[in-house]
């Protein structure tokens, strides 16, 4: 009988507390290789222990999905990954599965010391439908209907895969059956894989992680590879997990609690802060809707809009609680200069790229010293005039998606080439650049990176990008630095946009409906 771990298999040292805030760490796999040997060295528990235990978070997960009559192939390499996708194969006979195991045990003499011993564990149940790859590779047919469990390699592969290996991988994903990983898809490093080609990698449909979430995960890249995710509890040390340092953590609904302030009962709009939004212009007004709805829904004191003239109408109609300052321009937006001390400043939403409104962009760029969120033209103004960079204040904010990054700093091969160049300049400029995208990624002057847990696809909608530079400068307004801001804000979009998908569904969701849902995505995280 199979023994089921706790049902809450969050990492342990992830849990949060109301007096110590544990933001979830994303580890290196060389970090995760220490804190297993600490666990080991440590703490007295053997590796084969570790084995089983991830063997059984992966059973649990299986059991939870199939059926005991699923034709089931189990891969296992020669290594500890190998180890543990044997210890799986005998934990399903024991759970009534029928799985046929291919070992990749090269010249008859490759398998590690727990792979030995995992291997006589599994044989010495008896009667194990087994394939043993010494010289020749005869694997049996696999169909569309098999569930592979993918145990060939895992975060200790140091190459990619070539030959036999590769050709393994291909044929697995060449088959249509439905594959399990065990903590990465084989062929797949855990942090970077530039050299890697993705026909060369096993394609996970579901990839269970032992312990943390791999960097990889989070990249775009590696999405097709690795599927869905989930992580399983083996239980590493506690003390060492606290004591490895990263520069790579997720975001969720207690780190974004523990940053947010209630609201005193003594208090007034003013102690919240007055931004200003340069948003707009003639055929693009509904993106300056967008963000003032978002800044108000974050709960920002005062909002003005700065808009040209034809916008008058639509934001008085649309967005009533805001303020509304016009242009000299008709149309256009061509002059950015604030006529108020605002708390925060946020730029570019539909603004357009006309040579006026570049202008103004430039002359609010030189001569504002505070930190601004730019977004959407603005990105794209700055893109035709790169110096501009240099004399962005630093704590400023910039919210790209993948083309609008590349257009202001090259063209990226790739989402892990983009995150490293985003990296460079944070660091460079002393910005926040968030990247926007399923793990929407923070990145700070510090190399520190943080990936966002909130957000879908339905989110793919236009206008949902000016929200949440309308959420993001209401924090900003309201005295959050920009970092909390940025990585705050990130996330309450994220979450507003899961609750208004929750009601429209992925197709029917829009930045609207994103926007009225922001209220109640902070009210979520506050418990209120």
């Amino acid at each position: 009988m199979v023994r089921r771990l706790k049902s809450d298999s969050r990492p342990s040292g992830f849990r949060h507390s109301q007096t110590h805030l544990r933001i979830m760490k994303i580890f290196t796999t060389e970090n995760i290789r220490h804190i297993d040997r600490v666990t080991i060295d440590d703490e007295g528990v053997s590796s084969m222990e570790l084995i089983h235990r991830v063997a059984e978070g992966v059973v649990n997960e299986i059991l939870s999905r199939w059926r005991q009559s699923k034709p089931t192939m189990v891969f296992a390499g020669a290594g500890n990954n190998g180890a543990d996708a044997l210890i799986v194969a005998k934990l399903l006979i024991e759970a009534g599965f029928n799985p046929h195991v291919v070992l990749i045990n090269v010249k008859g003499d490759s398998l590690s010391r727990d792979c030995r011993m995992a291997r006589e564990e599994l044989m010495r149940m008896g009667n194990v439908s087994m394939t043993e790859i010494v010289h020749t590779a005869h694997i049996p047919p696999l169909t569309p209907d098999h569930l592979v469990i993918d145990g060939l390699f895992g975060t200790g592969l140091r190459n990619p895969l070539e030959g036999g290996y590769m050709a393994m991988a291909r044929y697995i994903n060449e088959s249509g059956a439905t594959v399990v990983s065990i903590d990465v898809p084989s062929g797949m490093f855990g942090d970077w894989n530039t050299r890697v080609l993705a026909r060369n990698v096993v394609h996970a449909d579901l990839t269970i992680a032992v312990q943390f979430p791999r960097l990889a995960f989070f990249l775009s890249d590696n999405a097709e590879l690795v599927g869905r995710w989930k992580t399983v509890d083996i239980g590493l040390s506690r003390k060492a997990i606290e004591e490895t340092t990263t520069k790579y953590y997720l975001i969720e609904k207690d780190d974004v609690c523990r940053v947010l302030k209630r609201r005193p009962d003594f208090c007034s709009k003013a102690d919240f802060g007055h931004a200003l939004l340069f948003a707009g212009c003639y055929g693009m007004m509904g993106a300056a809707v967008m963000a003032a709805r978002g800044a108000l829904r974050a709960g920002v004191g005062k909002l003005t809009v700065h808009s040209p003239r034809c916008g008058f109408g639509v934001i008085q109609n649309s967005v009533p609680e805001a303020l509304f300052l016009p242009d000299r321009e008709e149309n256009v937006i061509s002059d950015m200069t604030p006529r108020f001390n605002y708390t925060a400043i946020g730029a570019g939403p539909g603004i357009g790229t006309n040579d006026a409104t570049k202008g103004a962009l430039e002359t609010l760029i030189k001569t504002i010293k505070r930190p601004m969120v730019l977004d959407a033209d603005a990105l794209n103004i700055i893109a035709r005039n790169p110096a501009l960079i240099d004399h962005l204040t630093p704590g400023s904010i910039l919210t790209p998606h993948s083309v609008e990054f590349d257009r202001i700093f090259g063209s990226q091969a790739s989402a892990e080439t983009r995150l490293l160049k985003a990296l460079e300049v944070a660091h460079k400029y002393k910005l926040i650049i968030v990247l926007k995208g399923r793990y929407s990624a923070t990145v700070r002057p510090d190399g520190k990176v943080f990936f966002n847990s909130t957000g879908s696809s339905a989110m793919a909608t236009p206008g949902s990008g000016d929200v949440l530079t309308g959420i993001i400068t209401a924090l900003l307004a309201q005295g959050y630095k920009s970092e909390t801001a940025a990585t705050a804000g990130v996330y309450i979009h994220g979450l507003a946009g899961d609750i208004a998908a929750a009601e429209e569904g992925e197709y029917g969701t829009t930045a609207g409906d994103i926007a009225a849902a922001t209220g109640k995505a902070i009210k979520s995280i506050l418990g209120a």
